[in-house]
Order: C-alpha cells, then sequence, then structure tokens
C-alpha cells in the first residue's frame, strides 16, 4: 500500500487519516484505470477488459513498489499466460485437464522468466472458459495491460508530483 504521505496538504494529518486518504488514492487509480479501459471498450468495439485486470489494479495502485507491479510483471505476466492458454486451447482443444495444464505451464513459465504476476494465472482459465480466439492476445492482454501500466505510471507520477510540491507531515512526526 502507498505510505500515507500520498496526499496534498501541508497541515499536521493524524496517522488515520493519512492511511484513509491513501486507501482514498487507490481506489481512485483504480476507478480512473477501470473506466479508462471500459471507455476504450465501448469506443473501439474491441474487448479491453479481462476479470484479472481487477486484481491487476490491486497491486499497481495498492502496492505500486511490489515486486509483482513492475511493467515487465504486469505486461509479461499477463502476456505470458493467455499465450499459453490459446497455445494449449488450440492443441488440445476445451477440457479439465489441458485447462488445468495450460494453468500450471502459465504459472511456471512466469516463474521461469521473472514474469509472475499472480492476477495474470488466471488469464488461461478465463481462456478456456470463454473460448476466444487469438486476437484475445492483442485484445484484451496485450492492450488491457499496457493501458492499465500506463496509467498507473502517470497517475502515481502525478500524485509524486504534488506530494513532492506540497509535502505533508504526519503528527508524530518532528518539525523540520
Amino acid at each position: 500500500m502507498p505510505k500515507p504521505e500520498h496526499f496534498p496538504n501541508r497541515e499536521i494529518v493524524a496517522p488515520w487519516l493519512a492511511r484513509l486518504i491513501s486507501v482514498a488514492l487507490v481506489g481512485l487509480g483504480t476507478f480512473i484505470s477501470i473506466l479508462i479501459i471500459a471507455l476504450l471498450t465501448h469506443n473501439t468495439g474491441e474487448m479491453w477488459i479481462i476479470a484479472s485486470f481487477g486484481a491487476t489494479c490491486v497491486l499497481v495502485f495498492g502496492f505500486p513498489a511490489g515486486p509483482f507491479s513492475k511493467p515487465r510483471n504486469v505486461i509479461g505476466g499477463h502476456f505470458l499466460a493467455s499465450l499459453i492458454g490459446l497455445t494449449f486451447l488450440s492443441i488440445f482443444g476445451p477440457g479439465w485437464i489441458p485447462m488445468a495444464a495450460a494453468t500450471a505451464t502459465a504459472v511456471m513459465a512466469m516463474i521461469l522468466t521473472d514474469t509472475v504476476h499472480p492476477p495474470a494465472g488466471s488469464n488461461a482459465l478465463v481462456i478456456f472458459l470463454g473460448a476466444p480466439g487469438w486476437s484475445f492476445l492483442l485484445f484484451p492482454t496485450l492492450a488491457g495491460a499496457c493501458t492499465i501500466m500506463l496509467a498507473a505510471t502517470v497517475y502515481w507520477r502525478a500524485v509524486d508530483t504534488i506530494k513532492n510540491s506540497r509535502a505533508p507531515r504526519l503528527a508524530d512526526e518532528p518539525e523540520s
């Protein structure tokens, strides 16, 4: 979770209020990202949304400095898991065993390539349940993951700019 200093005022702020503001910033970033990909879906006629993107937002907004929130992990993990899911579906067809094998292979591949992104682990399942075509790799997988990462990067840079221009201090911090 982002540190409580991500809020734009100079007053002394109680720790509980700082946490509440940090959580609100996480929610706002998530709202903006999901709204962007929803509007892109609506306006382009392409599907930009998959359920795992909600969990991706938990990581990139709630834990932006975490190891699974890096662009390599978010984009690479989603892409790799979807590629493996589509490959297994194409080769073996639908079924419980190919679905389980695709998911396990996707998890192992993410670990081997250092692109672990836990929400992406569900992409192979989504593919087997919905049986999309190869275009799923571009829309929603790659386009959506890139959009979320771009939105998160811009969002947190804006928050940091506000924070650095008007640095608050917590009630228990000494004045400098």
